[in-house]
């Protein structure tokens, strides 16, 4: 019997995505045992929405990304078949509003060194307008501490990416940080992943 990803060979597909899911999952089951409606930023191929779906049925999990990325999401969500997974949604960071719906938590993966500074600040200025009071974010990726580098692949990749676009680069967590602080946030998760990432967890007060 053919798997998944053989189903339908049109679909585009991510090893970094096969290979971080597991652990990324750990991480979900935990901090979003107590949400009910996610939004994605940046669901990219798709995979990780299939999977973690499929993974915490209890989650209705909203893809969003560019116009250019969601045909093959499609794909990923059509081929899962879930019923907690609705058709994604356009989202731009730099568009004036975010998409709109009951959502108490968000997770990205893999998008804020591939965004402009500016790009990530203005998700951040999105998170703020989000209406729930205890709104859980978690990101997966590489991250800086203390403004250095956790390892010499990550320089590595940094260099590689700002050779690409010199407006790439891997995040300060503390930057990261004071972001979230600016939208209501903070930190309560700090998880080392494979490969010198991490996935951090933010959560907003209910007194706030």
């Amino acid at each position: 019997m053919r798997g998944a990803r053989e189903m339908n060979t049109s679909k585009p597909y991510s090893s970094a995505c096969e290979r971080n899911r597991d652990p990324i999952l750990a991480v979900l089951r935990q901090h979003f045992a107590d949400r009910r409606h996610v939004l994605e930023i940046g669901s990219g191929t798709g995979q990780h929405a299939a999977y973690f779906a499929a993974a915490l049925p209890h989650l209705t999990w909203q893809t969003s990304d560019v116009a250019d990325n969601l045909p093959g999401i499609r794909l990923w969500l059509g081929d899962a078949a879930l019923a907690n997974t609705p058709g994604p949604l356009v989202f731009d960071v730099n568009d004036q509003e975010a998409p709109s719906g009951a959502f108490d938590a968000v997770y990205s993966a893999n998008t804020l060194h591939i965004m402009g500074w500016s790009d990530v600040q203005r998700m951040f200025d999105h998170l703020a307008a989000f209406p729930a009071r205890d709104l859980k974010l978690a990101i997966y990726g590489p991250f800086n501490r203390n403004g250095r580098f956790t390892s010499e692949s990550n320089a590595a990749f940094d260099a590689s990416l700002k050779a690409r676009d010199g407006r790439m680069g891997i995040r300060d967590l503390e930057d990261i940080d004071a972001l979230a602080r600016a939208a209501g946030l903070e930190r309560i998760a700090d998880v080392p992943m494979p490969a010198n990432n991490y996935t951090i967890v933010w959560r907003r007060s209910l007194a706030g």
